[in-house]
């Protein structure tokens, strides 16, 4: 049995619905991130976990206790915010305290947790600082610390990297998953950062339209999108169309060339499907001959080179439209000039079939 289980959610505004039949079980201590982009509900979703909203439908149960019209302060739960929230009027060990002291915790109590979440974020000189004397990223920390202070059954972050520049972001996001396996502690994460997303979480939930298109590890989401919306969304993606030759057997031709496909086609002989690859399973070639049989290859020219750092993105024009590929950046290995003409290589077990 899921530690948090959402059953058969739904959340409507008025006549617009939000939020539709959304299923999810978490399991103690698991990291899952709601990923989506705006206006596909994630966020509502986690409001009705803080009980922020109340479900038009369905049920929120928190270690099989049904919390579904229990308020905020009777959940348990702990909320990071993405602008941080923190009273500037308090210092740092006033904030992190301030649920302590709301519960009702002994002063001697209070000051012993407030040192340990300031030792745990990193900040344990100060808390005699006020919000405005703090970084951004300092802020965001204290803000996690306050949420943690009480000790909640479930954690919840709401996009709270979204205000920080880039570094801060990737060692803050580090940090915030280092604490939640030190701690063990229930956590559900939203953002629109698929990067985050794929990084941080045990799993994770891609949303559109108010429902869960796919669910599952990160390696499995990347690598196995289950659908067209999930494949485009997550991570760069190059599309084709392909004819349908053998179903059974996986042949398809692309532009006039047969390409073999590990798994039957869910389609007719002589219909159209869809292909896709990320651009890492693609590979340049500037002699043909360099080609290995069994590999599909398109003759491509190189219409633009974006250097990256560690790596260089060239996008080919083909007569199967444009696709983007990745090549590691060396030194003695200059990207190919523009105009230059080469072949693109791939195999089939590296194609995705579009649903």
């Amino acid at each position: 049995m899921a530690y948090l289980d959402l059953t058969a959610l739904q959340k409507s505004f008025g006549a617009n619905q939000v939020v539709k039949s959304f299923d999810l079980g978490v399991a103690k201590g698991e990291f899952v991130s709601l990923l989506g982009p705006s206006g596909c509900g994630k966020t509502t979703v986690l409001r009705m976990v803080a009980g922020f909203e109340t479900p038009t439908v369905g049920a929120i149960k928190i270690d099989g206790q049904d919390v579904t019209h229990l308020r905020p302060n009777q959940r348990n739960i702990g909320m990071v915010f993405q602008a941080y929230a923190l009273f500037p009027n308090l210092t740092v060990a006033q904030n992190v305290g301030f649920g302590l002291k709301i519960a009702g915790v002994s002063a001697a109590e209070t000051a012993a947790r407030v040192a340990d979440m300031l030792a745990l974020i990193g900040l344990p000189d100060m808390g005699a600082r006020y919000p405005f004397q703090l970084s951004g990223g300092q802020q965001q920390r204290v803000a996690l610390a306050r949420a943690l202070a009480p000790r909640p059954r479930v954690l919840l972050l709401d996009e709270p990297l979204s205000a920080l520049d880039a570094k801060i972001r990737v060692s803050l996001r580090a940090e915030i998953r280092d604490i939640q396996r030190k701690l063990g502690i229930t956590t559900i994460f939203v953002t629109h950062d698929q990067e985050e997303a794929l990084s941080m979480s045990d799993r994770v939930v891609v949303m559109n339209g108010g429902r869960a298109e796919q669910v599952g590890a990160p390696f499995e989401i990347y690598n196995h999108p289950k659908t067209r919306f999930v494949a485009q969304f997550v991570g760069t993606l190059n599309t084709l169309d392909a004819i349908v030759i053998d179903p059974a057997g996986g042949e398809v031709t692309v532009q006039g060339q047969p390409l073999r496909l590990p798994q039957p086609i869910a389609a007719l002989r002589g219909a159209t499907v869809g292909l896709a690859l990320r651009p890492e399973v693609v590979h340049l070639e500037a002699d043909t001959a360099q080609i290995s049989r069994g590999d599909f290859a398109l003759p491509a020219r190189i219409a633009a080179v974006q250097f990256l750092g560690a790596v260089i993105r060239v996008k080919a024009e083909t007569a199967a439209g444009e696709i983007s590929l990745d090549l590691f950046n060396r030194p003695d290995a200059p990207p190919p000039p523009l105009g230059a003409e080469v072949a693109l290589r791939f195999r089939g077990q590296d194609v995705i079939v579009l649903a």
